[in-house]
């Protein structure tokens, strides 16, 4: 049988008073519909709760076995409301924001230190997120999805997102210590086109295009040596000598290993790392949250 909590909650408040009016007056209902609701519990559960008379109002046997346990129902709801209204607080102050390498530049010290200065209730959730989502989980929906997220543009759907631009920096060339251009300083893309390049996951879309430098190409194709989807394959197909590929500036400390080569290259234009939300996403929290970004970037 089906009970529901404001039936339990009306029988242990006349079970208290012992009047029905009073009870009805305590609970800011009519007598007749606690009378009704009584009627009804009694009902459902196939024994009279209530002895009744002009005179007064007594539990019969089976109202003395309930009593206990409806309170003891209703002190347990009380204890899960409380609860779920602290942990809905502590969700509703939490921002999650995700990234697809690991954030360097000192940006995220500085960010937590002024976003606790700024809003002490927030709490700063980080959340790794695989290559092939190139909004960084703010374009998700489900497990995965996140408040803002540090990525590169381009992104897909831009009309989708706001963004603020957190550092522009050159893109560099990773190869293999072997690779028959380390010998030189400065490299240029027109040396580049036939080479074997790294690739992003395909769902990464335009992302994958910037990182292959397809902007730069005037149309020669791409050969792909292998795809990666985190830092270690990257490492890993580098020293395996796998193919080349394209870095941000700030990046670089992420795949410096023995074997691996970071050189300039000309031909191509910058990168732009922003953090990215969900166009409309207005909440105060958020905005907390780009202010500290903003004054942690400019005091770079």
């Amino acid at each position: 049988m089906d009970v529901h909590l404001r039936d339990l909650r009306y029988f242990v408040t006349v079970a208290e008073h012992l009047h029905f009016t009073r009870a009805a007056e305590a609970l800011f209902i009519s007598q007749p519909a606690l009378s009704k609701q009584i009627r009804t519990l009694e009902t459902q559960l196939r024994a009279p709760l209530f002895d009744r008379d002009r005179q007064q109002v007594s539990l019969t046997t089976a109202g003395r076995a309930l009593l206990p346990h409806a309170r003891a129902v209703l002190d347990a709801w009380l204890t899960a409301e409380t609860d779920l209204a602290a942990a809905a607080a502590q969700q509703a102050a939490t921002l999650t924001v995700g990234m697809s390498t690991g954030l360097s530049r000192g940006l995220l010290p500085a960010v937590r230190a002024r976003l606790a200065d700024a809003a002490p209730q927030a709490r700063l959730q980080i959340r790794q997120v695989p290559w092939d989502d190139p909004t960084g989980g703010v374009s998700t929906n489900g497990p995965g999805r996140t408040d803002a997220a540090f990525v590169w543009l381009p992104v897909p759907q831009p009309e989708r997102f706001a963004w603020l631009s957190v550092a522009t920096e050159a893109r560099l060339l990773a190869l293999p210590a072997a690779h028959r251009l380390v010998h030189r300083d400065v490299v240029d893309i027109s040396d580049l086109l036939d080479e074997p390049f790294l690739a992003l996951p395909a769902d990464s879309g335009d992302l994958r295009d910037h990182w292959l430098a397809v902007d730069a190409r005037q149309g020669h194709p791409v050969t792909i040596g292998a795809e990666i989807s985190n830092t270690e394959e990257t490492v890993e197909a580098l020293t395996a000598g796998l193919g080349i590929c394209l870095v941000a500036a700030g990046n670089t400390p992420l795949i410096a290993r023995d074997g691996i080569v970071v050189r300039p290259v000309t031909g191509v234009a910058p990168s732009e790392l922003v953090l990215l939300w969900r166009r409309g996403d207005d909440r105060p929290l958020l905005r907390h949250l780009c202010n500290a970004v903003r004054h942690a970037a400019a005091s770079r």
